[in-house]
């Protein structure tokens, strides 16, 4: 995490780039948002736009983060420098983004495929917790459920953070049906077994 971290937050420290407007609690059409984000089904589509592959080529899955392998997992994310505007990453990545405009994501998730391509799955912003607090808005929620509050507990073996400073983050399932719920972070029907990155 800490070698990938690095080539992101040089990436976004020479762009000088440092995210987006805040908002608080929305509701999201996700029939039309499908709609919106079925162009970044190509790839290409989404590399054109500014986003980048995650230098590590990490898939994220339940197990590989020390939860239990039946949550399923996330995929291959992609990154927009400027929507997260990372700062650094010692002693863990941190950054000052609030970005949370859902037609225009800070993150999009791939699942690797047995060909080799990548199958668009799903959606995702991340804001700081220290930056989003200094807004004055309320815990950002979509739908009526809030983000999740992503941070570390020293007392255990895993990091609940991954790594991050506290921030929330929260996931919307687009094109795959999630039996956990369009909004929870895990998928059971994502798989990284066709991955052949880190």
């Amino acid at each position: 995490m800490s070698k990938t971290m690095s080539v992101v937050a040089s990436l976004f420290m020479v762009s000088g780039l440092f995210g987006g407007a805040p908002a608080g609690a929305e509701d999201v059409d996700l029939d039309a948002l499908r709609v919106a984000m079925e162009k970044y089904k190509d790839v290409n589509v989404a590399l054109a736009e500014g986003y980048i592959r995650d230098p590590a080529d990490h898939c994220v899955s339940a197990e590989s983060e020390g939860l239990p392998a039946a949550w399923g997992s996330m995929g291959i994310h992609y990154i927009h420098p400027q929507r997260l505007g990372i700062t650094g990453t010692e002693p863990r990545v941190n950054g000052v983004g609030t970005h949370t405009d859902w037609m225009s994501p800070s993150i999009l998730i791939y699942e690797p495929q047995a060909d080799g391509t990548l199958a668009l799955v799903a959606i995702e912003n991340l804001v700081w917790q220290k930056a989003w607090k200094a807004t004055g808005q309320p815990h950002p929620r979509v739908n009526g459920r809030a983000w999740d509050a992503m941070a570390d507990d020293p007392a255990t073996a895993a990091d609940e953070a991954h790594g991050f400073e506290p921030h929330f983050d929260q996931h919307i399932w687009l094109f795959r049906d999630n039996p956990s719920g369009a909004l929870m972070p895990f998928n059971p029907d994502v798989s990284c077994a066709h991955h052949r990155g880190s």
